[in-house]
């Protein structure tokens, strides 16, 4: 049995990998998807490639305003009733530079989308959970969440308050039976690692990936499938007793 059959999904960066990836799973699994990217191209694209796999919706939406926060649950909410699963994904790399070479605008920038982002998530999509009494929020964090990485602090700052965050909502939605956790994957075969690997390493930035595997017990990088298939497991019904949790999926990283 399809273990989303009949549950409404929002997923915020809905066209990159990872939220591409897991919106074709959750409509595998039986779900209807409204995907939100700011991306409106490569959100139709991706419409275009996932449609074949159930029903969806593209909402083009900053997840930093919000109005526009307001306006993608709303979307969802006259098109499909109600939400049961929110995957609070998108989220962006920043720049490459020691804490001294980086700009207020440059710090300002990352903190809007991947804490200000999730913030808005949370404030908008909660009321329709908690009312009902049920739902099931994943929040996209990173190994960076958990540990400190050098030049990219605006990033690892901000992994850390989704993890805050996370905590703070499981424990105001859990009298409601809404279920909040977050995801740490390590690095993931996707356009962020790109940037970062470019920004690592300018001169050789395959050189700067075979370090950052080096790091990683498992000895490759995630795919975004590896990273769907546990947001997949914290969207159902088999984690029904799991809230205010951090999940790893990074090869072994914390490990060490």
């Amino acid at each position: 049995m399809a273990r989303l059959d009949g549950q409404i999904a929002i997923i915020t960066g809905g066209s990159g990998g990872i939220g591409k990836e897991t919106a074709k799973l959750f409509l595998q699994e039986g779900a209807k998807v409204s995907l939100v990217d700011l991306n409106e191209e490569a959100l139709e694209e991706v419409k275009s490639d996932l449609e074949s796999y159930g029903e969806l919706m593209t909402v083009k939406a900053n997840v930093s305003e919000e109005s526009e926060v307001q306006n993608y649950v709303q979307k969802t909410l006259d098109r499909f009733g109600t939400i049961d699963i929110f995957f609070n994904n998108a989220g962006i790399e920043g720049k490459v530079a020691p804490i001294t070479e980086q700009t207020v605008e440059d710090f300002d920038k990352v903190f809007n989308v991947n804490v200000r982002g999730v913030f808005l998530g949370l404030k908008h999509v909660l009321p329709t959970m908690t009312e009902k009494g049920n739902g099931s929020i994943i929040n996209m964090s990173s190994v960076a969440g958990l540990m400190g990485a050098p030049g990219v602090a605006p990033y690892v700052t901000s992994k850390h308050g989704v993890v805050g965050i996370t905590k703070v909502a499981a424990l105001e939605a859990a009298p409601s039976n809404v279920r909040v956790n977050s995801v740490h994957p390590s690095p993931v075969n996707t356009r962020m690692m790109r940037s970062l690997e470019k920004g690592f390493n300018p001169e050789d930035a395959a050189a700067a990936k075979d370090q950052q595997t080096e790091a990683i017990p498992l000895n490759r990088y995630g795919e975004s499938d590896d990273i769907a298939k546990l947001v997949l497991f914290l969207a159902s019904d088999d984690s029904k007793f799991v809230t205010g949790s951090q999940y790893r999926v990074d090869g072994g990283m914390g490990a060490s």
